[in-house]
């Protein structure tokens, strides 16, 4: 009976080790949700996006994807993502002076989380069809070319948490696909010396203030600080057991702003404590581990530079939002996958993750019968 059932689900090509890793995660996100509001608003929105969510997962994990390696195609997504940035600022909802939603069939959609996913695959194709000249300085610049266009209209938003994320994207895969790290520090050497010239020469003194509030928001803590402060007070005050489900009083007395999405790891660990954490650290390298190994297992480098830039998406999106929620990072709005509240980003992530899994039914044969034997045992 459990080998039918495994041949059965084994259609689907996933990875359940993933799923299971994941369900946690989602499910630590609601609980912190329905136990700091009195009524379950998020909690069952939130609910929604989840079913929402697996449908893509496993409708995309049935696809074929090799379409994605022709030019055509990753140009048609990369001008698309393009254009719904620019429609931003035309026909974006404008939340706290931000451009960051677009209203489509009545359904808010947040555009610069879909251009994370189309980065991905942009640089996918190029890294791949490049593989045998890669170590070419004019690769880095070309590639990082393609990515200052959708880095600057998400920078202009401003929405700096996303920019930063597909910096990162940028940074990560560049790296991965084999490019001489000496040309890479070339280029950053260059854009120090850009960046300082800017900062002496061109910046105006309330441009410099802004950056430096921006970087180090403590130093204000009544005003642009005040957020990233109440955050390492709610972290700090659950101690190593926290205070238990419901009993977070930062969260429950409002001190913490926007508690279901930005600041929801502060929320949780201050309800579980430093145990609760270990285990969402725990979970989220599982995650990392189950992406990199269906990565590794990719037919060509288009699927195994994809797998690697969607691990780096989803470690980008944890590190930052909680570097932010324990005061090393400045405040930048930015969710952590699976946990916080939000459809755009995890649509994004569930359709990424399904993308891979799809890949997996053209795995290398000797590649298919590893994942087969990891699931249903050999025979």
């Amino acid at each position: 009976m459990i080998s039918y059932l495994s041949r059965k689900f084994s259609y689907f090509n996933i990875d359940w080790i993933l799923v299971l890793a994941i369900l946690p995660l989602l499910g630590a996100g609601l609980l912190s949700m329905n136990s700091f509001t009195v009524d379950s608003y998020y909690f069952n929105r939130q609910l929604l996006w989840i079913a929402v969510s697996f449908i893509f997962f496993f409708s995309f994990s049935l696809i074929d994807w090799r379409f994605l390696r022709r030019t055509g195609v990753v140009i048609s997504l990369y001008l698309i993502g393009l254009v719904s940035l620019l429609a931003l600022f035309i026909f974006g909802q404008v939340t706290r002076e931000v451009y960051s939603w677009l209203s489509v069939g009545g359904v808010s959609i947040q555009p610069a989380e879909f251009i994370k996913l189309i980065v991905i695959i942009l640089l996918a194709k190029y890294f791949t069809r490049r593989h045998v000249e890669i170590a070419r300085i004019r690769h880095i610049i070309l590639s990082g070319l393609y990515i200052f266009l959708p880095f600057v209209l998400v920078a202009l938003q401003p929405d700096f948490g996303s920019a930063l994320v597909i910096f990162l994207i940028w940074l990560g895969m560049t790296m991965a696909s084999g490019i001489s790290k000496k040309h890479l520090g070339l280029v950053f050497l260059i854009g120090t010396i850009s960046f300082s010239g800017l900062w002496f020469f061109v910046f105006a003194d309330y441009q410099k203030a802004r950056i430096m509030t921006f970087i180090h928001p403590l130093a204000d803590i009544q005003g642009s600080g005040y957020n990233a402060f109440q955050s390492m007070v709610a972290v700090g005050s659950g101690q190593i057991f926290g205070k238990g489900v419901g009993y977070g009083s930062q969260s429950r007395l409002s001190f913490l702003p926007e508690h279901q999405t930005d600041f929801i790891f502060a929320a949780f660990a201050e309800e579980w404590g430093f145990v609760g954490v270990m285990l969402i650290f725990i979970l989220f390298s599982l995650v990392i581990w189950r992406i990199l190994e269906s990565a590794k297992k990719g037919a060509t480098n288009f699927e195994v530079l994809f797998g690697i830039g969607l691990a780096i998406f989803i470690m980008a999106h944890f590190t930052i939002h909680i570097g932010m929620n324990i005061g090393l990072l400045p405040v930048t709005g930015l969710p952590i996958s699976f946990m916080s509240y939000g459809g755009s980003h995890l649509l994004v992530v569930f359709s990424g993750l399904g993308i891979l899994m799809g890949m997996r039914k053209y795995a290398p044969a000797f590649h298919r019968d590893d994942i087969k034997n990891e699931f249903i045992g050999p025979r």
